[in-house]
């Protein structure tokens, strides 16, 4: 060999060996430092998440792929501690809160009759799994992973990784995920493609109007108007001898008054003004002499999760809340309705009184992310309790709800009771989703890193066949919900949808959803559905898990 031949060699070899001395030291800080793992994993993954192909992206579950990477490169890397614990605990008690009154609504009613056909299809999804996971020799960590990733069920798959006390629920759940986000959609689309359903223009629940007073309804109190003609709106404002002034119920009424009224419907407002006299706008509205308008942001806890009829107002003058402003959506002020932090509400008060009104309602924008840390630490401690509480099964053994069932519940009792004298429990959506989609992110990182090693073993071993399975594991409750659900059930297919994505889980289905069925139904199908089935696969998982133990044991 020439000199100049080996002196090339020995420079690629310098070069090789240096590249390697700098992995070795990328893999030596990765292993040494969970806390830096679990960011980068978190970083790089929500980077990866905003990949979009063909309208699809893995958003947040693009976590679990980028610590599996990161754990399958540094071998030493391991998250240890309660981090992802404490993640999934956050993500779902924002799920329960969020959802609380939803939840409990749909225990009756039609609700019933939902949660009994996704109960249905999310056994016989376990069923397939069982049954395929024994045909091809898949073990049962494995099998349980696979059916928590094909429901994309975070708290599923900690149940099952408590129940098997090993790494292999995780390989199982990592393969099944992503088929589990996108076999939904895939779906739904198809499913919507060959329905063809029709919506009906999404409708602003906030209307107003300026109704005269006519000559048949002169003398009367506002009380007996209320009863009859007035009974599906609201009056808010009445202008009488040229002035205007918030009414009360014995305010008397003359023939060429006008009064101001609110409602969800454009029709309702029509009603009324046929019964009593004319629609007439500009009466009222365009005189600020003696009530003016002001809009303040919702920032006093002592104002929040009160009923409006209940909620006190700045004494000495007379006020009236007009309206609520809620994120994108305006909200007649019913008499039930409880003002969130970062709720913008309309106020008709005297034209000096803005500043008492802006003191007390708080009036600050960063009320949209306030919450009390208070409420938020007893909660999820009561939460924890809770899934430490055995529940014997007979033939079975004992289970618990866990670290995903005990918050999930306590959160949702919360969620529908809002307010417990000064504790207020409920949270903005801002904050709420940065807590969901922090917790489960760190919770994701988590059992990413610490599956990296096995989940190549196993992929290489095995892994054509488990994403078979999890294949087939996901289709099994989708069709079930969608064909009985429309074919056998006729259930209306923005609910219908709705359902489908409770019973599978992963909120960006229910995203999706809303984009093929634009109304709120399927937002309300999903509140419904997801808490309970949540609950129902944690237990199975469990029960599965114990009575495999059991009979391995025999």
């Amino acid at each position: 060999m020439s000199s100049s031949a080996q002196q090339a060699a020995e420079r690629v070899n310098r070069q090789s060996l240096g590249r390697n001395e700098m992995l070795d030291l990328v893999r030596e800080i990765i292993g040494s430092q969970p806390i830096l793992t679990a960011f980068l994993a978190i970083g790089l993954g929500y980077l990866v998440g905003q990949i979009n192909i063909g309208g699809f992206s893995l958003g947040v579950g693009a976590v679990l792929f980028v610590g599996l990477a990161i754990g399958a490169f540094a071998p030493k890397a391991q998250i240890i501690g309660p981090i992802g614990l404490t993640g999934l605990i956050m993500f779902l008690y924002g799920i329960g809160i969020l959802y609380g009154r939803q939840f409990f609504e749909g225990m009756v009613g039609v609700g019933q009759k939902y949660n009994l056909l996704a109960l249905f299809a999310c056994l016989a999804g376990l069923a397939v799994a069982l049954g395929l996971g024994h045909i091809f020799g898949i073990k049962i960590g494995h099998t349980l992973g696979i059916y928590a990733g094909s429901m994309t069920s975070t708290a599923t798959l900690q149940a099952a990784l408590d129940v098997m006390k090993s790494k292999d629920p995780s390989i199982g759940y990592s393969i099944a995920y992503p088929f589990g986000v996108i076999g939904p959609i895939l779906c739904i689309y198809f499913m919507t493609r060959i329905v063809k359903p029709k919506f009906p223009a999404k409708a602003q629940r906030f209307q107003m109007g300026e109704i005269l007073i006519g000559e048949g309804h002169d003398g009367k109190r506002l009380d007996e108007l209320t009863a009859r003609a007035l009974s599906r709106v609201q009056v808010t404002m009445v202008r009488k001898n040229g002035r205007n002034f918030v009414p009360t119920a014995d305010t008397v009424l003359s023939a060429g008054d006008a009064i101001l009224v609110i409602a969800e419907q454009n029709e309702e407002i029509a009603k009324a003004a046929a019964v009593l006299g004319k629609l007439e706008s500009g009466r009222l509205a365009s005189d600020r002499a003696d009530l003016d308008y002001i809009r303040v942001f919702v920032g006093k806890a002592s104002v929040v999760g009160v009923p409006l009829a209940k909620l006190p107002m700045p004494a000495g003058f007379p006020t009236h809340i007009l309206h609520v402003r809620r994120y994108d959506a305006d909200l007649v002020p019913t008499p039930d309705l409880m003002l969130e932090f970062g709720d913008r509400v309309g106020v008709l008060m005297p034209p000096d009184r803005k500043d008492d009104v802006r003191r007390h309602f708080g009036d600050t924008v960063k009320a949209a992310a306030e919450f009390s840390y208070v409420s938020l630490g007893v909660g999820m401690v009561l939460g924890v309790l809770l899934g430490l509480v055995p529940i014997p099964v007979p033939g079975v053994g004992v289970v618990t709800l866990g670290i995903g069932g005990g918050p999930l519940i306590v959160a949702l009792i919360l969620g529908k009771l809002r307010r417990t004298g000064p504790m207020l429990w409920t949270m903005p959506l801002p904050a709420n989703i940065v807590l969901r989609n922090f917790g489960l992110a760190m919770f994701l990182a988590t059992v990413g890193v610490n599956a990296g090693q096995p989940f190549v073993r196993t992929v290489t071993e095995s892994g054509l066949t488990m994403l078979f399975i999890g294949g087939a594991v996901l289709l099994t409750p989708v069709f079930i919900v969608l064909l009985v659900g429309h074919h056998v059930m006729k259930i209306p297919y923005d609910d219908l949808v709705g359902v489908a994505s409770g019973a599978t889980g992963n909120p960006a289905i229910l995203v999706y959803s809303t984009k093929m069925a634009p109304t709120e139904r399927p937002d309300i199908g999903y509140a419904m559905i997801f808490p309970s089935m949540t609950l129902v696969k944690v237990i199975a998982v469990q029960i599965v898990g114990l009575l495999m133990a059991g009979s391995s044991a025999g």
